[in-house]
């Protein structure tokens, strides 16, 4: 079965693609964080240290595309296919409310007359292969029925499903039951998303849907960036191979962003996660949510991995 890697924003960058592909092995793809074409169809130079090649340059990578205009996704997979990628994923998943209010990511769902028109067009026109992140409708399990009469449709390359409505954010439990509808009325590729953060997670659901073609993980890598490799049944993260992850990327970041304090920010929020892999990191976490400069921050990166044993698996329960 396969694992590809969320589309996390925020974190799961270029850089961090790279840093982790180098130190980790396990993953099969990893979805990129959205790009949102504009009627302008000028990619941004943020987008481009992105999704361009030469950046990504050995690692499998799908580009995911967050829009409501048919002609606007038509433009950037035409130019994603010649920079060389196969494959462009639309997402349908997200529930950011900016994003909803714009009719985007989950908003869409709300309309799934306006979705089939959208889907029409794309399909009919794209010159790459189309996967789609979704869930399971807006307020109502119930709103899957429809949507997925909707994606029978089409010639969909691989569908992920988040099994949440846009309502439940990601604080209600995932709805499995819901996800079997998928299993039991398409015949397109599926992959399993939500809620898989321990080894545990991906083996029970690999064994409850054996028809899937695989997993995506987001979280669960971000805390533990070898839990494709357990999974696999391979070892856990070593201590040593965690920090040579977490210099390279914080190296780049000083030398891409030439900003202390920048590289500070983003290493933070990498943190939230990835303290989940010490026992009695509280403290050494606060000081690091504290760092106002490399000085402090990386004092404090120091104590963690000096002095804080290192766990198997993360700890969900912080």
């Amino acid at each position: 079965m396969e694992l590809d890697f969320a589309p996390m924003e925020g974190i799961a960058g270029a850089q961090f693609r790279r840093a982790h592909r180098a130190c980790f092995s396990g993953v099969d793809r990893y979805y990129m964080p959205f790009l949102s074409p504009t009627r302008d169809h000028v990619w941004t130079p943020r987008e481009l240290r992105n999704v361009s090649p030469e950046v990504n340059e050995g690692v499998p990578v799908v580009p995911q595309l967050l829009t409501r205009q048919a002609g606007d996704f038509l433009w950037a997979a035409g130019e994603l296919a010649a920079m060389g990628y196969e494959e462009v994923n639309l997402n349908l998943g997200c529930p950011s409310g900016t994003v909803v209010a714009k009719g985007k990511g989950a908003g869409m769902l709300a309309d799934p007359e306006g979705l089939d028109r959208f889907l029409e067009e794309i399909f009919a026109g794209a010159p790459v292969k189309i996967s789609i992140k979704t869930r399971l409708g807006m307020e109502d399990p119930e709103e899957f029925h429809r949507l997925l009469e909707i994606f029978s449709k089409y010639p969909v390359a691989l569908l992920i499903v988040h099994p949440r409505v846009r309502a439940d954010y990601y604080r209600h439990p995932v709805r499995r039951e819901a996800f079997t509808l998928a299993t039991e009325r398409l015949s397109c590729p599926l992959c399993y998303n939500g809620g898989l953060v321990t080894a545990e997670d991906c083996a029970r659901t690999a064994a409850e849907f054996p028809e899937l073609r695989g997993l995506m993980v987001g979280q669960g890598l971000l805390a533990n960036p070898a839990l494709a490799r357990q999974v696999r049944g391979g070892p856990p993260v070593r201590r040593e191979e965690l920090r040579e992850f977490h210099d390279r990327l914080y190296e780049t970041y000083l030398r891409d962003f030439a900003s202390g304090r920048n590289t500070v920010f983003h290493m933070k929020e990498l943190w939230s996660y990835l303290i989940r892999m010490f026992d009695g990191g509280e403290k050494l976490f606060k000081q690091i949510k504290k760092a106002q400069d490399t000085e402090s921050y990386e004092g404090a990166v120091e104590r963690i991995f000096a002095t804080l044993p290192l766990r198997e698996n993360a700890d969900w329960e912080k």
